[in-house]
């Protein structure tokens, strides 16, 4: 049996999904980012319900491991982590930009030489982001960027780049460019069930107790006080 639960807390909205053999079957969301935490237990316990399952018939749980919301990767994390050791089951992590990729190939035919630019708001002019080609290869590892005019300027020279999620908005302000094309974000849970039974498939599992969320950048917040030492 390939049920994998998928928790995806990296984002505005929050999904927990149940997919067997990388074929979507439930999924439950919530859009108030700030609940993300009470929202993730009583997901779960909907969507095994719905499906018919318990618990200890999943293959594998799957988690959106970032870039994101800080707290909302900590939640995910801390979640699937919990119930891979409680359960004895395999941890497969994907990243949120791989995920918006892969949704963004999903819900549309896609031309061979498109590169793809998912961006994910991470505040002011600053976005998490990568470049993928068709084949969701690396074309430019994830990283925290501050946009700018010139932000990917030589590779728009050369290429028509598809740009999506929720931080493109910011980047099209700025720039005036033919090979720009502006897309809709797509199913992100359908998404993550394909990518997720990929890597079960590979036996490409993380390690349950060192693995980490994929920050990108420090924690600042403007409510804490330096204290000099």
């Amino acid at each position: 049996m390939s049920f994998i639960l998928q928790i995806d807390t990296a984002f505005k909205t929050a999904s927990i999904s149940l997919s067997f053999a990388g074929e979507l079957m439930f999924e439950e969301t919530n859009t108030e980012m700030k609940d993300h935490a009470a929202f993730v237990q009583p997901a779960i316990k909907n969507i095994l319900q719905r499906a018919d399952i318990s618990a200890k018939e999943l293959a594998a749980i799957a988690v959106c491991y970032g870039p994101g919301s800080y707290t909302g990767l900590r939640v995910g994390m801390a979640s699937a982590k919990g119930l891979c050791y409680a359960l004895n089951k395999p941890l497969v992590t994907i990243g949120s930009l791989q995920v918006l990729t892969r949704a963004a190939i999903e819900q549309q035919s896609v031309p061979t030489e498109v590169i793809f630019c998912p961006m994910i708001d991470a505040r002011r002019m600053e976005v998490y982001t990568a470049l993928f080609d068709a084949n969701m290869s690396e074309l430019l590892s994830p990283v925290a960027m501050v946009l700018t005019a010139d932000s990917f300027a030589n590779w728009l020279l050369k290429n028509t780049i598809w740009f999506f999620g929720d931080g493109a908005a910011k980047f099209i302000q700025l720039i005036d460019y033919q090979r720009v094309v502006v897309k809709a974000a797509g199913n992100n849970a359908l998404a993550m069930s394909k990518l997720a039974f990929q890597k079960y498939e590979l036996g490409d599992f993380a390690d349950n107790a060192y693995v980490e969320p994929l920050y990108l950048k420090d924690f600042f917040s403007p409510n804490i006080t330096p204290v000099n030492l």
